[in-house]
């Protein structure tokens, strides 16, 4: 395996904040792309102030979508700070904002203006609602945007208030539709020689992700509702309350509906004539839910696991946090045949308490494993870890993360560096604001 990343030599120039441009550039930066932020002198992105928690003076927010970047902090409101873009763009291959539409070609940095000097130059504008429309110019928050896109009314209970998803799902989403067109962009730079211009925003991303609900109402006109964590087409797909806990069960067919019965001791309900099909399970949800809550109720998490582990029935347990980053990988056990696939099942599934000790220390590098943690070293508070990539490649990996940057914590190197400004006119901007170096570096 080569350590060759495919965006190498490949410069971001990235004039986004708060989630979905930063969530993209953060993924280019993952595949070797040298990503420039852009950031307000004393300010800079606003998800450094959004907190508690913090650590130190940084905030857990900011430094989980900022890694493998270098801040130059820039007034872009001062001629010569545009300047400074202008060159960077010049050499760079891919510019990234998430201005209002219009705003940045009024400072003289909209597309048209990158195109005129940079015309090789993939520009990426991430908005809330498009580039042109009667609602184009208000700001897009996720919050938002989830509303008017449809997401916040399919979600919640049934019979409750619609629900905010627990994350940033539009911004999240919007973010990797950017990375795809961004890169998309690189291959058509590649085969035309030429840049372009790349339209992105909250509502049309999300709206693409309704999937089969948005289909439903375009196609036959169903109106889409919530259903909590149950599913609309397919019964029973849903959380169950436990004796301590919640599980989710999905039955996607009627094999799995007779397991799922059998697991439960309700033999009786595979023949009933009610539950047959999936078709009739929909239609007699309320009795059947009811039938099958009761019964997952009588015993604890742990149990239904053990008991659903090798049926072929989709299930898991809802995990908090401590959870969810404490989940064994079974393969990292070196043992073989039944007896690896009982020791596994029964320590992850918690049947096993004697001896849990001994065998938990076999799981503490599972999830690094699988690269869902990125560990790294902060210049001003120390070792942090965020969640990390979530694909991985056969014929090369990804390195070593760069931490977080502080605000303008590359300013001096990237003028020096890449634009080959002198010591005096680095001087001149910093003393006239037009630009800030970060005080420790």
């Amino acid at each position: 395996m080569n350590n060759i990343r495919p965006l190498e030599g490949v410069k971001i120039l990235d004039l986004t904040r708060i989630l979905a441009g930063p969530f993209a550039t953060m993924n280019l930066g993952d595949l070797g792309a040298e990503v420039i932020k852009v950031e307000r002198p004393g300010v800079g992105d606003d998800t450094r102030t959004w907190g508690p928690p913090f650590v130190g003076t940084e905030s857990t927010y900011y430094l989980s979508v900022n890694r493998n970047k270098k801040s130059i902090a820039v007034n872009i409101k001062d001629p010569k700070g545009v300047k400074i873009i202008k060159e960077l763009a010049a050499v760079c291959d891919v510019f990234v904002e998430n201005y209002v539409p219009g705003k940045l070609s009024a400072m003289g940095l909209g597309y048209e203006d990158i195109d005129k000097i940079a015309p090789h130059i993939i520009y990426c504008s991430i908005t809330g609602y498009g580039q042109t429309g009667p609602i184009s110019q208000r700001a897009g928050y996720d919050a938002v945007a989830s509303a008017v896109s449809g997401l916040m009314h399919i979600t919640g209970p049934e019979d409750g208030d619609p629900v905010r998803p627990g994350v940033a799902m539009t911004d999240l989403a919007t973010g990797l539709y950017a990375y795809g067109a961004i890169m998309a962009g690189l291959i058509q730079k590649y085969k035309t020689g030429k840049g372009l211009f790349i339209d992105c925003n909250l509502l049309s991303s999300q709206v693409a992700c309704l999937s089969h609900i948005a289909a439903n109402y375009l196609i036959v006109r169903k109106e889409a509702k919530r259903w909590g964590t149950a599913h609309g087409s397919i019964v029973p797909y849903q959380a169950f309350k436990t004796k301590d806990g919640y599980i989710v069960v999905g039955a996607g067919n009627n094999q799995q509906f007779a397991t799922v019965c059998k697991i439960l001791d309700l033999p009786e309900l595979i023949d009933d004539s009610k539950y047959k099909t999936n078709h009739l399970r929909v239609q007699n949800r309320k009795e059947l839910i009811k039938i099958l809550s009761e019964r997952f109720e009588e015993e604890l998490t742990s149990k239904w696991l053990h008991l659903f582990e090798g049926s072929g029935v989709p299930y898991g347990p809802i995990n908090n946090m401590k959870n969810v980053f404490a989940e064994p990988q079974a393969s990292l056990i070196k043992l073989e045949g039944r007896k690896k696939q009982f020791l596994c099942t029964s320590l992850v599934r918690g049947v096993i308490t004697r001896n849990a000790a001994v065998f938990q220390s076999l799981f503490t590098h599972e999830v690094l494993h699988n690269s869902l943690i990125m560990e790294m070293e902060h210049p001003t508070v120390g070792k942090i870890s965020v969640p990390g990539p979530a694909v991985r490649y056969s014929k090369f990996k990804m390195s070593e993360a760069r931490p977080p940057p502080l605000l303008g914590q590359h300013t001096m190197h990237i003028l020096k560096e890449v634009l080959r400004y002198d010591d005096g006119a680095i001087g001149e901007l910093l003393s006239a604001g037009v630009v800030a170096q970060h005080e420790t570096h």
